[in-house]
């Protein structure tokens, strides 16, 4: 049977297509990509076994495989299932019901449902297939990207599903206690929010479960019909995180939501709501999702060498010989970003060789107190060799054990804090601003805020940057472009937008409005606007441009012919200005195109000019469009040829009626004074009442200046207050970390009972262990002292020489040292180095060794005894050690074997004394002797110096120290 099934397999792979006829090929068919590693046969057979034959997805298996090793695991796994097993060859389309497995020696990706297959190429560190696979299935299949991680050792694809995590695929992992080797998944679920954790037996079943769950979209419509349910998702969210995800975008809300149902089984948006309620940590796993903290170093690579090659040399060149450079990173996650921009800053400022003193410093801030916890640590698995290069490893990270720790002088430069980029003060003064994948997630009219938010953080020509799928939106006039495919932008030393007041800090407030009169009088200095200008003056009719006061703005042509100041003070009212004949009927007119927006036109108006009368008609509009100009008004004047002015028929019809007209002249030019008089005292009312106005709105405008000045004062103060905040906070954690460290150390040191001093490159105590204060007179008053005037009983005085020479030569050295109170101590000086492998201090640590020096002064004077004792005795005497070599060796010895004791001792006695054909079997009698198999007589021979063969009888004992431990083998005792 298993020999069928192996022939079955062979011959699926030389033919990969599946039958169309039994398998409906769909786009929707959820593809499962599974990586495993140490352990992982024993893991994927056990799931397998549990997952049926028709379930409707595909498998695509990821192991670890030697490059030189045929792999055979397809064989395995189609023992243990009945769907068909495929070792992939190049472009295989995946079908569903199928079990796909990575060849040896290869890599593999997947686009558009094919699986491609790469050929190896030499990395700077372990191969990560895994991690390879899996982000190319989260591009590829997206929101139905599905991710397993089962037993392995090391991190390989924790990065794969965070980018899975991203497109809202489905993230499973191995239950690590079940796991042979766990460092796989509890690697996975350190890095991303886990769906499901549960045992491989039980994964599939799980798996089934949540594919076979009510349909996204029927969800998604109940999602958005029930959006009181939504509402109540976010209140609990605000309540239990105190974060507002109102403004969060509804369609990732809906995906988040989604999916934490299909989790729970739970088919109501409602049923939902109660379980959130009833549940505290669901509410932290739904904040954890809806974040998506995924990031890696150097995300988007040539990103990072632009702002290298081109944005930081013009940034360097632009500030000062001493400056520091501020950097704000919104949505820092788990701190790549930030180490990364450090990393930039680092390369670039080194390549530029510049003689100014700069400095850089870096804001993170994330929501996620547990992402900036990690971010802290500078801690990160080793996978991260795919996104940085060997040299950057070398460069600036330390490696320990199977992880990567950023170096101190990058980790300084960043200072870690929690903040709600939306409600908490910003920081300010900011040469540059990096927020990338941030903005995609929240809606519109708060991308807007932020963005003018990001305006006001950054100084005039201050460096934003921003996602690949991020925009500057409708704030073109903030931010000026520097590279709009890369997303870079620079800020713009334009006012920002009224829609900014709005913000929930107020971090700025509407300044007074400049005059429209200033607004419309700057006059743009260049050619083309300067020949407009000219053509206006020459050939366009002269016009005011006025408000509805009638208060002149603007003015244009020649407008002395029908406007001239008023005597007294000087007032630019156009009413006020109208020559004599036109203040009436322009008054009346003006006010009905105020009433409207049409034109209304006066023909053949007789104004008094200084050479005379003259005839002009007179055009008013009220201006709609645009907006700064609305309900203006524009008054055109326009000169009238005096012989057009009257028909023939009218003059006669004039003449006519002479008498008559004489006569309503009078009358009319008395109205008319009357009506000048009422005018006059209504504009002396109107001057008054304007004047206490100018006065009202001067002492307006110094109050709102002064307001300004205070609002920017507080706004500073509370960004300061900020910085402040996140810097004490970064510092409390770094003390609580050094205190716990600290306190292993001391008591590690202490239980060790090693007496141990450390000392600084002057000698000077930095710390010491309390068994130290046996040897020197110590107290914790004397750190910071030379150790050299403490009081000690170590007959030492070379001890200040060798610390100096283990200072310069970084090599350690080790004596043995008695005190007056003849106690003996093996003393090592050795040098204390940093985490980056400097020179700075020395260790010096004192073992006693009393006792061992007791003893082996004991063992000396019994050896010293018993070879004196053997020198008396007639008969030859040899004692051996267990591995044979001659340990005693007396005079009666040496004349009888013809050989002196200096070329014995310390030899093996069988080559000394043993002839070749006969060693052998005297070397296994002597192992028999041991172990009590032969008699205590025991016969052999002996070569003797002249190659003589003397036959020996030989005593046996064997030789037992204080401890009963077997250190000799034999006292032989002979005569020749």
């Amino acid at each position: 049977m298993k020999k069928d099934k192996a022939s079955q397999v062979k011959i699926s792979r030389d033919n990969p297509k599946t039958d169309k006829t039994d398998i409906t090929i769909s786009d929707q068919f959820p593809i499962v990509g599974i990586g495993a590693s140490a352990g992982g046969l024993e893991a994927l057979e056990g799931f397998f076994i549990n997952v049926p034959e028709n379930s409707g997805m595909a498998f695509i298996v990821i192991q670890h495989l030697s490059p030189d090793h045929k792999g055979i695991l397809g064989e395995l796994l189609q023992r243990v299932t009945k769907m068909q097993v495929y070792t992939v060859t190049d472009r295989m389309k995946v079908s569903p019901n199928c079990v796909y497995v990575i060849p040896s020696n290869k890599s593999m990706s997947i686009l558009n449902g094919e699986l491609h297959l790469f050929k190896l190429v030499e990395v700077h560190g372990p191969r990560l297939p895994i991690d390879f696979f899996f982000r190319s299935l989260a591009i590829d299949q997206k929101e139905k990207s599905i991710g397993i991680i089962l037993s392995g050792m090391g991190s390989d694809g924790s990065l794969g599903l965070k980018a899975i995590k991203e497109q809202s695929g489905l993230v499973m992992v191995q239950d690590p206690e079940s796991a042979k080797f766990d460092s796989m998944p509890r690697s996975a679920i350190d890095s991303v929010v886990v769906d499901i954790v549960a045992s491989v037996n039980e994964l599939p079943e799980s798996l089934i479960k949540l594919i076979q769950h009510s349909p996204k979209s029927l969800i998604k419509e109940e999602l958005e019909k029930d959006s009181s349910s939504l509402d109540k998702v976010i209140i609990l969210l605000r309540n239990h995180t105190g974060n507002d995800f109102s403004q969060y975008k509804k369609n990732t809300m809906y995906r988040r939501i989604e999916r934490r149902m299909g989790v729970h089984q739970l088919n109501k948006i409602a049923a939902y709501v109660r379980y959130l309620q009833e549940n505290p940590t669901e509410a932290d796993i739904l904040f954890k999702e809806l974040l998506i903290g995924v990031t890696n170093f150097f995300r988007d690579n040539v990103v990072w060498d632009y702002l290298k090659d081109n944005v930081f040399p013009d940034l360097f060149a632009g500030v000062a010989d001493r400056y520091t450079i501020r950097a704000w990173i919104p949505g820092c996650s788990s701190g790549e970003e930030a180490f990364s921009l450090a990393i930039v800053f680092k390369e670039a400022l080194e390549k530029s060789n510049l003689k100014k003193s700069i400095s850089f410093q870096i804001f993170a801030t994330d929501l996620d107190i547990s992402a900036i916890d990690k971010a802290r640590k500078g801690i990160y698995p080793e996978n991260i060799i795919n996104d940085v290069s060997p040299e950057r490893i070398k460069r600036f990270f330390t490696k320990t054990n199977d992880q990567y720790r950023v170096n101190t002088e990058i980790r300084e430069m960043v200072v870690f804090a929690s903040q709600n980029v939306i409600k908490d003060p910003p920081f300010t003064k900011l040469d540059i601003l990096s927020c990338r994948n941030l903005l995609i997630y929240i809606e519109p009219d708060l991308q807007k805020k932020i963005l003018s938010l990001f305006h006001y953080s950054l100084i005039p020509g201050g460096i934003l940057l921003l996602g690949s799928a991020e925009t500057r939106g409708t704030h073109g006039d903030l931010f000026s472009v520097i590279n709009s495919k890369l997303r870079i932008y620079r800020r713009s030393g334009l006012a920002q937008k009224d829609e900014f007041f709005n913000f929930s800090s107020s971090l700025l407030s509407n300044k007074a409005g400049t005059s429209e009169s200033q607004l419309l009088g700057n006059i743009p200095n260049n050619i083309q606007t300067f020949t407009d200008q000219l053509l206006l003056q020459q050939f366009s009719p002269a016009s005011a441009l006025t408000t509805d006061k009638g208060d002149i703005l603007y003015l244009t042509g020649n407008i002395g012919k029908y406007l001239t100041p008023a005597a007294g003070k000087a007032n630019m009212n156009l009413f006020a200005m109208a020559r004599e004949g036109l203040r009436n009927d322009l008054s009346i007119a003006f006010r009905k195109s105020l009433q409207n927006y049409e034109k209304t036109i006066l023909h053949n108006v007789k104004i008094e000019t200084e050479g005379g009368n003259r005839f002009i008609d007179v055009t008013i509009q009220q201006i709609i469009k645009p907006l700064v100009l609305k309900n203006k008004i524009l008054v055109i004047f326009s000169d009238v040829e005096a012989s057009k002015t009257l028909s023939s028929k009218q003059s006669k019809e004039k003449i006519k009626d002479y008498g008559l007209g004489a006569h309503l002249e009078i009358e009319l030019k008395t109205i008319k004074e009357e009506l000048e008089t009422t005018r006059e005292e209504m504009q002396t009312s109107q001057e008054e009442l304007k004047s206490t106005n100018e006065e009202l709105q001067s002492n307006n405008e110094e109050l709102q200046s002064a307001n300004e000045e205070l609002t920017t004062s507080k706004e500073e103060m509370q960004s300061l207050n900020e910085e402040l905040q996140t810097v004490n906070a970064e510092l409390q954690s770094k003390i609580d970390d050094s205190v716990r460290i600290n306190n292993d150390l001391n008591n590690l040191l202490n239980s060790s009972e090693i007496a141990t001093l450390f000392l600084d490159k002057e000698f000077n105590i930095r710390q010491f262990t309390i068994s130290a204060t046996k040897i020197f007179k110590l107290r914790k008053v004397d750190i910071g002292r030379p150790f050299t005037e403490l009081v000690t009983d170590l007959i030492y005085p070379e001890i200040y020489h060798d610390s100096m020479t283990v200072l310069l030569s970084e090599d350690f050295i080790e004596k043995e040292i008695s005190t007056t109170d003849k106690h003996w101590y093996n003393i090592r000086i050795t040098p204390y180095k940093t985490f980056e492998n400097k020179m700075d201090g020395l260790v010096i640590t004192f073992i006693d060794i009393t006792k061992s020096k007791y003893l082996e002064e004991k063992l000396k004077n019994s050896q010293m005894m018993f070879q004196s004792f053997i020198e008396f005795l007639s008969e030859g005497i040899i004692s051996l050690s267990t591995d044979g070599t001659v340990t005693a060796f007396n005079q009666a010895a040496e004349k009888i074997i013809g050989m002196e004791r200096n070329q014995v001792l310390g030899n093996n006695y069988y080559n000394l004394f043993i002839p070749a054909s006969m060693r052998n079997k005297i070397e296994t009698d002597m192992q028999k002797l041991l172990g009590g198999l032969l008699s205590n007589k025991y016969k052999s021979y002996i070569k003797t110096i002249n190659n003589e063969e003397l036959q020996i009888e030989w005593a046996t004992h064997k030789h037992l120290d204080d401890q009963t431990t077997l250190i000799g083998i034999i006292e032989n005792s002979f005569n020749k």
